[in-house]
Order: C-alpha cells, then sequence, then structure tokens
C-alpha cells in the first residue's frame, strides 16, 4: 500500500469543534477527547456559568487555555446562532458540531404525564439539535465540509415503558439527522447520531437510578449489558471517530452504544 493510499487514522489535528452540553457527563468526556486528539481548538457550551468555567478551566490547564474557550447558552431557546459565530470569532472556523438534546426528562408511564408538561419535555429535546445544526450547517458547507453528530439515545429505537414521549422525541432527532445526511452529503458535510442507553457516571444516571420506576427499568437494563455498562468515555471515542477522517464515508448512521443491552 502506498503512502497516498494509507486510510487516516481517527485524529482531529487542525479540526476545530463546538460540542454542546458539555459541562459533565458525556458532552465533558467527548471535549475531553477531541482535544486528546489533537483538535486545534474546543468551544465549550453549557448553561450554568459556574459549572462551564470550572469545566474550561480544568481542560485549559491541561491542554492548553488557547484552545479551550466557553460559550454560554441554550441552542433551543434561540441561541445557536450565537453559539456557532462564538466559535468562529474565537478560531476562524468550524468544522466539527456535536449537538446533544435539552432536557432530561426523567421516564414515567404516559398517563401519569401532567399534559402541561409535554409541549416543554418534546420542544427543550428536540429543537436544540436542529438549531444547532442549522446554524453550523451554512458554515461547514462554505469552508468545504464538516461533520456534524447528534446525541440522541436507543428509546430512539427500541419502543420502552415510561419512554413514549422520551422515545418519540430521540426518534424524531434519529430521522432529523438522517435527512440532513442526505441533505448536506453534497456540500461534504457529514451527519450521524449517537444512541446510548443506560450510560454510567453521569448527572442524569444518578436521577435515574434514583427514581423509584426509572431505577428498577435501567436496573434491568444493566443486567442484560453482559459487554459491560456503557461509560462517557465509550461515547466519546466514538465521536471522535465518526468527527474524524477515516469516518469520512459514514453518514446519516444512528449508532447504538450499550454494552449490548439490545441490538437496535
Amino acid at each position: 500500500m502506498t503512502e497516498d493510499a494509507k486510510r487516516p487514522g481517527a485524529d482531529l489535528a487542525g479540526k476545530v469543534a463546538l460540542v454542546g452540553g458539555c459541562t459533565a457527563g458525556i458532552g465533558h468526556a467527548i471535549a475531553t477527547a477531541f482535544l486528546s486528539a489533537g483538535a486545534e481548538g474546543v468551544m465549550l457550551n453549557g448553561r450554568d456559568a459556574d459549572r462551564g468555567e470550572a469545566a474550561r478551566a480544568a481542560l485549559a490547564d491541561r491542554f492548553g487555555a488557547d484552545r479551550v474557550y466557553l460559550a454560554l447558552g441554550d441552542g433551543a431557546r434561540g441561541a445557536a446562532q450565537d453559539l456557532v459565530d462564538a466559535t468562529c470569532d474565537r478560531f476562524g472556523r468550524l468544522d466539527v458540531l456535536v449537538a446533544s438534546t435539552g432536557g432530561e426528562a426523567m421516564p414515567a408511564l404516559f398517563h401519569t404525564l401532567d399534559p402541561a408538561d409535554i409541549p416543554d419535555q418534546v420542544t427543550s429535546g428536540f429543537l436544540g439539535p436542529i438549531l444547532l445544526a442549522r446554524a453550523a450547517l451554512p458554515v461547514m458547507a462554505a469552508a468545504g465540509g464538516g461533520s456534524i453528530t447528534t446525541v440522541a439515545s436507543d428509546a430512539a429505537k427500541i419502543a420502552t415503558p415510561g419512554e413514549s414521549v422520551i422515545g418519540g422525541v430521540m426518534a424524531g432527532i434519529v430521522m432529523f439527522t438522517r435527512g440532513l445526511a442526505i441533505e448536506a452529503k453534497r456540500a461534504n458535510v457529514r451527519a450521524n447520531c449517537l444512541t446510548p442507553s443506560i450510560v454510567r457516571d453521569t448527572p442524569l444516571y444518578e436521577r435515574l437510578m434514583a427514581d423509584p420506576f426509572a431505577g428498577k427499568l435501567f436496573i434491568k437494563a444493566e443486567a442484560m449489558a453482559h459487554l459491560g455498562v456503557a461509560e462517557p468515555e465509550d461515547l466519546a471515542a466514538l465521536a471522535v471517530f465518526l468527527a474524524s477522517d477515516a469516518a469520512r464515508r459514514i453518514t446519516g448512521q444512528a449508532i447504538s452504544v450499550n454494552g449490548g443491552i439490545s441490538a437496535a
């Protein structure tokens, strides 16, 4: 195999990324992995100023202050364009977007949900990735390409008691990502979706396990994860791969990371 024919590795040297919701849990692991993989710059995003600054400072100490910045805001509430603009202003471009769902709705049987809470649950969970992708796509297209990764969950693929609304929202994100992939491929922009199940060592995990209904649900799920319950770093490793040139032919995919809970 000639030097020119060698497959590229999963490194992010020279790339600039915006990672939404990354002050803790999966998002923070992804931001850390991007920097470890050589990303030129990562714009962190979160809604809490104190947590955001703590995350930025820790990563800046480890990787260098010129490679890590923080932009506060919630894409689902109209700040998506501001976040993309802040990234481009700071680093000069945007190559990679990771857009996770907003909100952290707890599983509950549908008939127990307060009807007044459902519209916000749908809006906060669904709009964030869509608005961030809408803001990022023109920038990437003008630059000749890029990668967009959304983060949903396996509730998009497996019907589960207590996740009728959550599953509907997650399925919407998956289908949005697939549609975006078909449209954006003409601009050399790829779009894929990560769909974890239960993920340890995250703030949401603690809340789920402390909830009487959700705890029983996910204890059963964990028992089926014979390869081990997923951790944030498992998602982060896949996010690095999808953002890298090693995945340059991969688009429109919704990839589960669940330790064998299902073959969704």
